[in-house]
């Protein structure tokens, strides 16, 4: 009778599927309605864009082959590739909990059997008895733990929940170094462009001490006029070796990024090219869409179901634990050629519980535990769906203000290269000092400088801007692994 119980209320459990523990809805998120910077940011852009791409938009190759081979090779995303790996891992143990189990296991003893101890001398005093002794068994043996509180369920609902979010943030990785490796690429072309711009200066601060310099000779300067011309050149050449130094380090980063040791790509990156571009962004969608583009939020979201999960895996502990096993084999004592006869036939079946009826002190700790873990992750979640709005209206702002601030530079620029061309001449005629052909010299230098560094920066803007909405990865597609990494399998990755 109890067991026609057990088997009905194992059926009605199964079928059902109930589990202990709170059902996962996932939680609203704190968004605007709208990005404040985006009427301005879709000025002029086309109808629509590839994100999952973004660095093309550039029209830079370099900066898209580089893109594509750190993606290939980065070892960050390498780690995050084989974490994906480790959770897929921990997944199939916790399918393999709801399973049975089954075992094969045999022997084959031999023994002898002293005569000192209690049971030796009271087999010694049998007739016939013979220190030595044989022992073969052969048994297949099987259990299974029956889940009938759904705890193993809620472990594997956690499983799941790790293997999205790991999947996620190898994505997020993915994002991430697509990204940096295109802003080092940036910072690279604006240190060249910005050195370019202080060796031109540097030449033309030289033209101007030989040309001091002979009107000293000739008496139509002063001494103090051709050191005043040559401190300004110092002046100058002095920040060659800072910015040298930057591009240096910038170089090395970038190989870093890819995955190679420093100085691999030197040579190709010494030929000089222009600053890439800053491309309109129009595919930008709402705040609301973030939570399907941004692998980070998805990523902060699948924990939080992870961490849900796992309050009903605790509180499944206050239930009782039924499980099924058996055994069907074979043993004997008299040789291993009646190991398999019908005589030494031998099976067993056991339904077994274990109840931990006066530990509910620890259940109870643990479901705290559970649930201050889960708060915890609906909190990290919300903040990084506020984190990841405040990322994408930054960037539309550093975009814009960097387009402007290029726009006001470069008419600064083109002004004052007039003015000293103007200024020199009139020094030349006698009109002017030389104290306002250094002061025209030093103005154009930095508004030069100034232009290269804001067009660099604005181009780094929409880096970050593409970086922000999420672009670079596809929903339900795995991030492209390093080429030593095992590859992500995307029919074990659930639904997002």
């Amino acid at each position: 009778m109890f067991a026609r119980r057990f088997l009905v209320l194992l059926c009605a459990s199964v079928t059902t599927g109930c589990a202990v523990g709170p059902d996962y809805r996932k939680p609203e998120a704190p968004l605007p309605s709208h990005y404040t910077q985006a009427p301005a940011a879709q000025a002029g852009a086309a109808a629509s864009q590839d994100l999952t791409a973004w660095w093309r938009q550039f029209d830079d190759p370099m900066l898209a082959r580089f893109v594509s081979k750190a993606i290939a090779q980065n070892l960050d995303l390498a780690q995050a590739t084989a974490r994906v790996a480790q959770a897929r891992a921990g997944l199939g143990a916790a399918n393999a909990a709801l399973l049975p189990s089954a075992q094969v296991r045999g022997q084959a003893a031999r023994a002898y059997q002293s005569v000192e101890t209690p049971l030796g001398q009271v087999l010694n005093a049998t007739p016939g008895y013979d220190r030595w002794g044989n022992d073969y068994e052969a048994n297949l043996e099987a259990s299974w733990e029956v889940d009938l509180f759904g705890g193993l369920r809620r472990g594997r609902e956690a499983a799941i929940a790790d293997l999205q979010a790991a999947d996620a943030a190898a994505m997020a990785t993915q994002l991430a170094v697509a990204a940096q490796t295109a802003d080092t690429y940036i910072v690279i072309r604006s240190l060249q462009a910005r050195l370019e711009i202080a060796r031109r200066q540097v030449r033309t601060q030289q033209d101007l001490v030989a040309k001091v310099g002979l009107l000293h000779e000739r008496g139509l300067a002063a001494r103090y006029q051709v050191q005043q011309a040559d401190g300004a050149l110092a002046q100058v050449q002095a920040t060659v070796p800072v910015l040298q130094a930057g591009l240096d380090a910038a170089m090395n980063a970038l190989d870093v990024m890819l995955g190679e040791p420093p100085g691999t790509h030197r040579s190709e990156l010494e030929v000089s090219a222009p600053i890439p571009a800053t491309p309109r962004i129009a595919d930008m969608g709402s705040p609301a869409d973030l939570l399907q583009r941004r692998p980070d939020l998805i990523a902060a979201e699948r924990r939080l179901a992870a961490a849900n999960a796992r309050i009903g895996v605790a509180i499944a502990e206050y239930y009782p634990k039924f499980s099924l096993s058996g055994l069907l084999g074979s043993a004997t004592t008299v040789s291993s050629g009646n190991l398999f006869s019908s005589g030494a036939s031998q099976s067993a079946g056991v339904l077994g519980l274990r109840w931990r009826l006066f530990d509910f002190g620890r259940i109870n700790a643990q479901i705290d535990l559970a649930k201050g873990q889960e708060a915890q992750a609906l909190a990290a979640y919300r903040l990084a769906v506020l984190h990841a709005t405040e990322d994408v209206e930054n960037a539309f702002s550093a975009l814009l203000r960097r387009a402007e601030q290029t726009v006001a530079l470069t008419r600064g620029e083109d002004s004052l290269t007039r003015a000293r061309a103007s200024s020199f001449a009139a020094y030349e005629r006698g009109a002017a000092s030389l104290i306002d052909v250094l002061y025209a010299d030093a103005s154009l230098l930095q508004a030069s400088d100034d232009r290269a560094l804001a067009q660099g920066e604005s181009a780094r803007a929409a880096v970050a801007a593409y970086k922000a909405l999420g672009g670079g990865w596809q929903p339900g597609v795995p991030a492209q692994p390093a080429q030593h990494a095992p590859p992500a399998d995307p029919a074990q990755v659930a639904r997002r």
